[in-house]
């Protein structure tokens, strides 16, 4: 991995994200659903400064290590350059498989995140402004995530072709919206995907919501393994941590896997939705 190549992918990551989190702040205020000031997302911007760097360094050193050792992935979603709707199908199909075979690794990490390695995943689910850019984790897990998702799909699955760039975005994007608190939802498609209204029960302050819909882009996974919680058409329950405040700058978010959550009274989200009031 030369440094021109790490740079490149850097820059690319930043440009990414960047983008993700633009779009998606501007989606939000437009179509918002809870009343929350732009300044509720500063310490977000900060950490994801912070975390997009290793993001980036722990995928390109993860690809490096399987072309040092000559690892090949299993199957190769190859993407035909060109036009054409044939072209257009498979990329289409390449990127779903993709995307279904990535959550099931996502699903099964997450899952170890609340039974083993709560301390670090705490950090993302103390939020109580929940939106895009506050979507944040501790620093610790992009490694995780690369160890427990990254190595074993790029074992099974490799991507290849001119429509991976646009493709990678487009997931972003979706992992990304789910935190959002917007009124735009999938509707009846949330029977097969994750939207933000099914996510937002996993992140939920009522027990009867705890460890509940662990899936990021498809419901297939938490409906097969017993962990689904289909919301209620006005369900938009309060988020966060009980008796645990949200990080209040750059050294809490550092400390906090190593501290005990102060008894500190849980208060509502902003900007409660008229109607679940």
């Amino acid at each position: 991995m030369t440094l021109s190549l790490l740079l490149d992918a850097l820059r690319q990551s930043f440009a990414g994200w960047l983008f993700v989190l633009a779009v998606l702040t501007v989606f939000e205020l437009l179509n918002r659903r809870e009343g929350e000031a732009l300044r509720t997302r500063i310490h977000g911007v900060i950490f994801w400064l912070i975390s997009v760097p290793l993001w980036a360094l722990s995928t390109e050193m993860l690809y490096a290590a399987w072309e040092v050792l000559g690892v090949r992935p299993l199957f190769l979603l190859q993407v035909p350059e060109g036009g054409g709707w044939q072209a257009i199908g498979i990329g289409v199909g390449a990127a779903l498989v993709g995307a279904v075979a990535h959550d099931f690794f996502f699903y099964w990490c997450h899952r170890a995140q609340h039974r083993f390695l709560w301390r670090w995943h705490k950090v993302h689910h103390s939020v109580r402004h929940l939106n895009a850019v506050n979507s944040y984790h501790h620093i610790t897990e992009p490694l995780l995530e690369m160890l427990l998702i990254q190595a074993p799909l790029t074992l099974l699955i490799g991507n290849a072709g001119p429509a991976l760039p646009f493709v990678a975005l487009t997931l972003w994007l979706h992992i990304v919206w789910i935190h959002s608190p917007t009124r735009a939802t999938l509707g009846p498609l949330r029977v097969l995907m994750v939207d933000n209204r099914f996510h937002r029960i996993h992140h939920s302050l009522e027990e009867r919501h705890f460890d509940k819909n662990f899936g990021a882009f498809t419901t297939v996974w938490d409906r097969l393994f017993g962990t689904c919680h289909m919301p209620a058409k006005d369900e938009w329950p309060d988020v966060g941590l009980e008796g645990v405040e949200q990080l209040a700058g750059v050294g809490d978010w550092f400390a906090a896997p190593w501290r005990e959550g102060e008894p500190v009274p849980a208060e509502p989200a902003s900007g409660r939705d008229p109607l679940t009031a």
